[in-house]
């Protein structure tokens, strides 16, 4: 089955509308505004990894077929366990619960009285409104094409057009000078900040859903499944690196009407500055769309894959299930739910790239089980390490961490992932195992 260029165009639409969420608005226009006027070195590092990694992380899933299949190559008991992890962080443990909270901040509260803005029942009325609304758009995936890549998509980015308009017309400012860590080394800094995203965990979550998409579409065989969810994850990650490059020329723009301490203020400033009152409506809006398409895609692949792991439980099922907790997580208050999860993403995160690198290579190393095993091992053994000494010891180990390379950065596992390369070639030496090619 061939798909015309139309319907490759509203896949990677769906798509996506599924990685681009609040955090995705925020951060490139508190990094234009820090990089000033190194801002495009600074985003073509961002880009690198936050369109790059999301990006390599569908095209791994594609190459193997699914994400079970590439975590098979490791272990069946990691191809049980890491998933798990995966879709708690990214779903109900944090991101789904997190995007109705920051819905409500931004496109709710700003324009109810004070004594309602900051009242539970507020918070509690509205969670309610906005998961049931998700989870009923989440009973039907196979219509995500046509929600996501015909009205919610195009919605979202005819806004951000004409915010990026306006600005063209109605100069906000100029460049300054780089602040902070921006002003030696910005492309490294960007390449940072944008790792700090973490989509890539989302890239792997999402592919079960571009699958599903794609097979209720009539695409059965796998060869051609891959083939468009790369193209899928190609248009996505393209879109992405385009709102990216406005979103930060906003924000290193944005430096003479005030400095901001997070990228919402930051894009309160701006949006004031171009439409006044009105510009809160738009920003309003502009953020529950993200939100919301955010969390009808985190709804969906977390209800794909709890129903198929635990197929007593049907999907619908599980996405009542789901909307339900992440309300009641949404206004239990997510600072003790930040603290709890995210060192727990920060612990799969080096985990999830690993796989993404090996997945890609799969063909250069033989398929070899011996690379797999020792190179997930030594990097799972880090994050674990890393993370209870994080949320347990206080940073009490954190001196000798800091002997690692890249550790105050952000990534200390690549050494460990390293030792694990070769650690893997001793083995399959040892064992007889074909090692892997020197030359691709």
């Amino acid at each position: 089955m061939n798909f015309s260029p139309k319907q490759i165009t509203f896949i990677s639409l769906m798509l996506f509308s599924m990685f681009f969420g609040a955090g995705n608005l925020i951060f490139p226009p508190f990094l234009g505004q820090s990089a000033g006027d190194q801002l495009w070195t600074a985003l073509a590092g961002f880009i690198v990894s936050a369109v790059g990694l999301p990006i390599l992380g569908v095209i791994a899933v594609a190459k193997a077929g699914s994400l079970n299949d590439l975590n098979l190559r490791v272990h069946p008991l990691f191809a049980l366990l890491f998933p798990f992890f995966i879709y708690i962080a990214i779903g109900p443990g944090l991101a789904i619960p997190r995007a109705g909270s920051l819905a409500f901040e931004m496109g709710a509260a700003p324009f109810l009285p004070e004594n309602l803005a900051v009242s539970p029942v507020s918070l509690l009325f509205y969670s309610i409104l906005f998961f049931g609304l998700a989870a009923w758009l989440s009973m039907y995936p196979s219509k995500l094409i046509d929600l996501f890549g015909k009205l919610l998509t195009p919605i979202l980015l005819v806004l951000i057009a004409i915010i990026f308009v306006k600005s063209l017309f109605d100069p906000i400012g100029s460049f300054e000078s780089p602040t902070g860590n921006y002003r030696e080394n910005p492309l490294f800094q960007g390449i940072l900040e944008g790792y700090l995203t973490m989509d890539a965990l989302a890239a792997l979550a999402f592919g079960i859903v571009i699958a599903n998409t794609l097979a209720a579409q009539g695409v059965v065989d796998s060869k051609e499944k891959s083939r468009y969810m790369m193209y899928a994850g190609l248009g996505a990650g393209l879109l992405l690196a385009v709102i990216y490059l406005i979103l930060g020329y906003l924000g290193a723009a944005s430096s003479s009407i005030g400095q901001a301490e997070n990228g919402a203020i930051i894009l309160s400033n701006i949006m004031t500055y171009l439409f006044g009152q009105t510009g809160t409506l738009l920003l309003g809006i502009v953020f529950t769309l993200a939100c919301f398409c955010v969390s009808i895609g985190l709804i969906t692949s977390c209800s794909q894959f709890f129903s198929n792991v635990i197929t007593k439980v049907s999907y619908k099922a599980w996405v009542v299930i789901l909307a339900v907790i992440s309300t009641a997580i949404a206004n239990l208050g997510l600072t003790q739910i930040l603290q709890i999860s995210v060192p727990i993403l920060g612990m799969v995160y080096p985990i999830a790239i690993v796989l993404i690198i090996l997945g890609l290579l799969d063909e250069l190393i033989n398929k070899n089980r011996y690379i797999y095993i020792s190179v997930i091992g030594f990097v799972a053994v880090f994050s674990i390490l890393d993370t209870i000494n994080k949320v347990f010891l206080e940073n009490y180990l954190s001196g000798t961490f800091n002997i690692l390379p890249f550790y105050i950065e952000g990534i200390g596992w690549l050494v460990p992932a390293l030792i694990g390369l070769i650690v893997g070639y001793i083995l399959s030496w040892l064992k007889g195992t074909p090692v892997p090619r020197t030359n691709p």
